[in-house]
């Protein structure tokens, strides 16, 4: 399946940690004051399940051992089955962002790229092959979050947006841009207990946004670095988060009870002369592996990697009947 082009304007939302800055829209203060990362590293398992598909921006797990990925430049919507073997299943996409399953239908999203053209939700059947564009308009669309309702959350990135976190209702196309007015949302993720949504911003902090008052998010988390972007994130059912910064090419382990946060992997960073800033870890996600949890981690090196804990760390996620 063949989408608009579009994909040669590179990325950059890695370059808007110094535009943000200069701004004043990041506290450096703040952030030059937080507690460095720990380390928490000791014992965990990287494999490589995929690589050689260029920049690889957003997974959701197929709910048989493989993965929907998307390729950020390159403009892919790829499948890896359990086996190994790898499904392109759409081209030429502008920038695919954020993709999530239900079991049939895999909603992506397209745009995630500024400035450029509105982005858009897209749905692809998995029982049919069958693609359908289900909603246009949409300011730099990133982060995509499916809640146990159902319902879709959209994190739309882009500067200036009113769109902020949106809400989408597949079952009967209903949209409400704006559900949570938050600026600069990036990653989208269910906090533990299920009663909000940890979301990462482009002023490199992490907001809670309560399900039932959702324009009233409060900061749980700073980063962990003064250069440093948290991207795409996933949560425990025990209260800890994962989140992958895009700049440090790190995993980060954090607790928003208490603040701390050490690092789980670090160093996956890829240059980049065109832009002239690093690439690094674009999403991590909780999901199966075997009758246990691993993270499941795709950065912009174009690989998929499987990061098993050590005995111990309990990554069961908020809500494991969905996964």
């Amino acid at each position: 399946m063949l989408f608009g082009s579009g994909w040669g304007r590179g990325r950059l939302r890695a370059g808007w940690v110094a535009v943000l800055v200069a701004a004043g829209m990041i506290d450096v203060a703040a952030q030059a004051q937080a507690a460095p990362a720990g380390d928490c590293s000791a014992g965990w398992q990287s494999t490589t399940l995929l690589s050689g598909h260029r920049e690889l921006e957003n997974l959701d797990s197929d709910g048989h051992g493989g993965f929907f990925v998307s390729a950020l430049v390159a403009g892919e919507l790829l499948h890896l089955r359990s086996g190994g073997e790898t499904d392109t299943l759409a081209t030429g996409l502008d920038h695919p962002g954020g993709v999530r399953f239900d079991g049939r239908y895999v909603y992506f999203s397209t745009g995630d790229n500024f400035p450029g053209p509105p982005g858009a939700l897209h749905r692809y059947d998995t029982a049919t092959g069958e693609f359908t564009d289900l909603l246009g308009g949409l300011d730099m669309p990133n982060g995509l979050l499916r809640l146990p309702d159902g319902d879709l959350l959209i994190a739309s990135s882009a500067p200036g947006s009113a769109q902020g976190i949106s809400r989408y209702r597949p079952s009967s196309g209903e949209f409400t841009p704006g559900w949570s007015d938050l600026a600069l949302p990036n990653g989208l993720a269910l906090s533990g207990d299920g009663t909000a949504v940890y979301a990462t911003t482009l002023t490199a902090q992490i907001y809670r946004v309560p399900l039932e008052d959702p324009h009233h998010p409060t900061v749980v988390l700073g980063a962990p670095a003064l250069a440093a972007l948290p991207d795409d994130l996933d949560a425990t059912r025990s209260g800890p988060v994962y989140f992958a910064d895009q700049v440090a090419g790190a995993v980060y382990r954090a607790d928003p009870a208490t603040g701390a946060v050490c690092s789980v992997v670090t160093g996956l960073i890829t240059p980049n002369p065109v832009r002239q800033v690093p690439d690094g870890v674009s999403s991590v996600r909780i999901e199966r592996d075997g009758d246990g949890w691993s993270l499941y981690v795709t950065a912009m090196d174009g690989a998929l990697r499987r990061l098993r804990p050590p005995p111990g760390v309990d990554l069961t996620p908020p809500n494991p009947d969905m996964r």
